[in-house]
């Protein structure tokens, strides 16, 4: 009864305000190109790689713009993809995966969350997640379950412990072809309308930051409001059970 009632009063504030989207742009650090990122619109969130050659410079720059920022913590991947520092891998210890994240968190300490970078096996282990969350936890961070993997258990766990959870519903530029960002762009606004809010995850490609900056104005024409990702959290119910966000493993 109490989460019938959660779900009509999420839904009856997604009424009122219309939809809302966040978009998270990950995998930043390590590119001199991912300083575009910057020319983006405030209300853009910025996942960094904590431990990447740029990642602690470009942090504080968007932070004092006004951006949201998030950590991407780098995860082990089953494709086996090199992590680069501050990678959580199966083969460590509880001490060494709390160890990697407090590092993360000093390093960026105005960061509001956290997502997975890769992660498709890491985030398959019910207790290396419970001791990502753990810290999450302590540090008052959300997180955001990139879903590299459906199989991903990282959602389970920041629920059990408490941690604020959401989770990525597209991943708009797999393909960074004007076509396929289009494509997803729509993929995007559509599930907004549909579920009342949406998730969505871009990286910072040349092509994805110039494609935003010409599309982004479409949003509020479709009655969509770009909000900055822990805007979402109270709405969490509010979205659609039983919908698979598609998964690209990573």
């Amino acid at each position: 009864m109490r989460y019938l009632l959660g779900l009509l009063l999420a839904a009856g504030i997604f009424s009122a305000q219309g939809a809302q989207l966040a978009i998270i742009i990950d995998d930043i650090g390590y590119r001199q190109t991912d300083e575009d990122v910057l020319s983006l619109p405030k209300d853009v969130t910025l996942s960094v790689i904590p431990q990447s050659p740029l990642g602690v410079s470009l942090a504080g720059k968007a932070h004092t713009k006004g951006h949201e920022i998030m950590l991407h913590i780098p995860m082990q991947a089953l494709n086996g993809r090199p992590l680069g520092n501050g990678g959580l891998t199966t083969d460590m210890s509880e001490e060494e995966i709390k160890r990697k994240v407090d590092d993360a968190i000093v390093r960026i300490p105005f960061a509001k969350g956290a997502n997975n970078h890769m992660g498709s096996l890491l985030t398959q282990m019910d207790n290396h997640m419970s001791w990502v969350m753990e810290r999450l936890k302590q540090n008052n961070l959300y997180f955001v379950d990139s879903l590299t993997t459906r199989y991903s258990k990282a959602g389970n766990k920041a629920e059990q412990l408490g941690v604020p959870l959401l989770k990525r519903h597209v991943f708009l530029d797999n393909d960074t072809s004007k076509r396929g960002l289009e494509k997803q762009f729509k993929v995007m606004m559509e599930q907004a309308h549909q579920q009342g809010f949406v998730i969505a995850i871009a990286h910072p490609h040349p092509a994805t930051v110039k494609f935003l900056k010409a599309n982004l104005h479409r949003l509020a024409d479709e009655g969509i409001s770009l909000v900055p990702t822990s805007h979402l959290l109270p709405y969490r119910l509010a979205q659609q059970q039983g919908a698979s966000p598609s998964v690209r493993l990573k």
